[in-house]
């Protein structure tokens, strides 16, 4: 056995015997306080939040896109790919809400803008 092998198998008997390689404990998920057809956008891809938002249109028909910030353009793409390309015309945009948030405490305080796009059935 070679010399680091040595060093790296004492190491590992050292922290067993000394009770660190306890595996870490698992926080709870936080439960969720908003209702499950809220679709909040954030930094992944489009697309996974278009087909997030059939998924959720499917079983309750109506969906809330929500956005704040710099990802507002990406909340109107998200309803723009439900209504005109994957929904096979059968979605349409019911309601717009645009408003600002202020966001932190004191003189870290600013306006965020804020928008919520509700995409149901057509009638």
């Amino acid at each position: 056995m070679s010399k680091a092998n040595t060093k790296s198998k004492n190491a590992s008997e050292n922290a067993s015997a000394e009770g660190q390689t306890a595996a870490p404990e698992k926080k709870p998920k936080p439960e969720r306080t908003s209702p499950p057809n809220h679709i909040f956008i954030g930094k992944k891809p489009v697309m996974s939040y278009a087909m997030s938002a059939l998924i959720q249109l499917a079983q309750t028909g109506e969906v809330v896109l929500k956005a704040r910030g710099m990802v507002i353009s990406r909340a109107v793409d998200v309803a723009e790919i439900i209504t005109k390309r994957l929904g096979n015309n059968a979605y349409e945009v019911k309601n717009v809400v645009i408003d600002t948030e202020r966001v932190g405490e004191g003189e870290n305080a600013r306006n965020v803008s804020t928008i919520e796009i509700k995409v149901g059935r057509k009638q």
